[in-house]
């Protein structure tokens, strides 16, 4: 039992150095400051995501206003154009975020980017939005991907 355990702190903390810290765009965090963001697997920008893959998002943000709820909205911006990309949880407060969120507190949000076999292989921005009470943009970030066969 002992050396299971041990097994899986070191498969733990051996996935935690894998996730490489992703540079983005800030597109508009307006009530909240995004610490660092992590995709995994993205070893490379822009991120390469293979269909029927699921990947998981970290941010680490602190927000600037106290918020009963948090909601997430993703889109895929093709071409300059808004298309929306669901997710498996939308809910912020059942993703990593103990509600009601605190002003100047610092939270990890952990969530899935699955990516659908049926979806096209194209190049195009995640745009990735978590809004709290009013729609207020407690973090906004953009990222360039590939999504590849």
């Amino acid at each position: 039992m002992r050396l299971l355990v041990a097994a899986f702190l070191l498969l733990a903390l051996g996935a935690s150095t894998l996730a490489e810290p992703v540079h983005f765009k800030d597109c508009g965090s307006a009530v909240g400051v995004i610490k660092e963001l992590n995709v995994n697997p993205c070893p490379t920008q822009p991120c390469k995501l293979h269909k029927g893959q699921s990947y998981s998002v970290n941010v680490t943000f602190t927000s600037n206003i106290p918020s009963q709820s948090s909601k997430a909205v993703v889109h895929g911006i093709v071409l300059g154009v808004a298309v929306p990309f669901p997710i498996p949880e939308a809910d912020g407060c059942k993703s990593g975020i103990n509600c009601p969120i605190q002003k100047d507190k610092t939270y990890s949000y952990l969530n899935k980017l699955p990516v659908k076999n049926e979806y096209p292989s194209i190049k195009l921005v995640v745009q990735w939005m978590l809004l709290g009470d009013n729609n207020q943009h407690l973090f906004c970030w953009e990222i360039p991907v590939q999504i590849e066969s």
